[in-house]
């Protein structure tokens, strides 16, 4: 019964973690812009990845008996680098002039590095504001 139990934590953190992965990929095929792609290929990767290194961990953790500090190391990596990584690359593509989808509603770092008001009427890129 115990061996059931834990087959299937095992399974469900490893094909969660493919979903994830899976549901990222999508996005970032689908999304508009660099900066909604970003955030797919961040947040929901990271998860998914994250998902299926528990699951590998409790697999040999469980099956053989080997607790590896190595997957735990490469977790807690994950977890504090991808986020920053696509944190640094979303500002450089702002630096750098990549224009947000023409549907955005804020642009919050315009408005904190421009000093635009919190107004949206005043904001340039508004739906009210967007005309086909």
């Amino acid at each position: 019964m115990i061996e059931i139990i834990a087959s299937s934590i095992i399974a469900f953190f490893i094909l969660a973690g493919a979903f994830f992965t899976a549901v990222s990929a999508i996005g970032v095929i689908r999304l508009p812009d660099v900066y909604s792609r970003m955030h797919a290929a961040s947040k929901s990767s990271t998860l998914g990845v994250m998902m299926m290194m528990i699951g590998t961990f409790l697999y040999f953790w469980y099956m053989d008996g080997y607790m590896d500090s190595k997957l735990f190391l490469a977790i807690l990596f994950i977890f504090i680098t991808a986020p920053v990584s696509a944190h640094m690359l979303s500002r450089s593509a702002f630096h750098t002039g990549v224009t947000p989808y023409k549907l955005t509603v804020l642009n919050e770092l315009r408005r904190d590095e421009m000093g635009e008001s919190d107004n949206p009427d005043a904001h340039p890129i508004t739906i009210k504001n967007y005309k086909k």
